[in-house]
């Protein structure tokens, strides 16, 4: 496999590892996404620096929600040696927890910077960019 190929699997890799830790609740995995000096913004007014500080707000932003579904288009990415500026379309489903059957799904990009750290692909910059969200109540 050409080097060209494992980066951008290893770039896929790390936006899979992303929704699966997120909906899973497996902040580990989470965590394991980011570089420690991640900067994360779009996800309100809030600029988020620090993958403690990120992570954080995720956990207790979860706490709302019941099961969620991140659905992840492929990771558009243009890759020059150890950087690489990747776009992905997101469609994620969350059950809310204090209106029982009622769901709220968000189409979103990310547009996130990686960077290869001792080896491995790590988020350095974080961005999402919402295209419309909805909530559907049950009938």
């Amino acid at each position: 496999m050409s080097d060209q190929a494992a980066d951008r699997f290893g770039v896929q890799d790390v936006m899979s590892r992303y929704a699966a830790g997120v909906d899973e609740r497996d902040m580990g995995l989470y965590r394991s996404c980011f570089a420690d000096d991640v900067e994360v913004c779009g996800f309100g007014a809030e600029t988020y620096n620090g993958v403690a500080n990120w992570s954080a707000y995720v956990e207790t932003a979860l706490q709302r929600f019941g099961a969620t579904q991140h659905m992840l288009s492929p990771v558009y990415a243009t890759i020059e040696g150890d950087a690489a500026d990747c776009r992905t379309d997101v469609q994620a489903l969350h059950y809310l927890k204090d209106d029982e059957g009622a769901t709220l799904t968000l189409w979103a990009t990310y547009l996130t910077k990686m960077q290869r750290i001792d080896g491995d692909w790590k988020i350095v910059r974080h961005e999402l960019v919402s295209r419309g969200t909805k909530i559907d109540s049950p009938s």
